[in-house]
């Protein structure tokens, strides 16, 4: 059986910003957002030339941070769905890390995310 996935977490990862939104399948809209291009964060960490791990985990505690504001930190007891390898897969190799930043910094911020593996539909604890 298909568990369905109407949260998902989408990472976006440029040389000079990172931004992460979780997103409603179910009408395609952004439930909330996180970004180095905010002044609170731009200004916070100065990414230059490029951001780091740093940045991609204070991103991922922000958007932690609004989606309990939103009351969304359980997915409506289903969680936020993100495919890990997927993300960085896409993003390449080399923002491994940064991907792993935000994923990491969104469980530890207490929001319920699922892990989905690579092309199936098994979660991990």
């Amino acid at each position: 059986m298909t568990e369905m996935k109407r949260y998902v977490l989408r990472m976006f990862i440029s040389l000079k910003h990172i931004t992460a939104n979780v997103v409603d399948r179910n009408n395609g809209r952004i439930v909330a957002t996180a970004s180095t291009v905010e002044h609170a964060l731009k200004d916070a960490f100065q990414c230059g030339r490029t951001c780091n791990s740093k940045a991609a985990a204070a991103v991922g505690e922000v958007l932690a941070m609004r989606l309990k504001t939103e009351g969304l930190h359980q997915g409506l007891g289903r969680g936020v769905h993100v495919d890990v390898h997927k993300q960085i897969q896409k993003r390449g190799f080399n923002n491994t890390a940064k991907v792993w930043a935000i994923v990491n910094a969104i469980k530890n911020s207490g929001v319920k995310l699922v892990l989905d593996h690579h092309g199936d539909d098994h979660n991990t604890p």
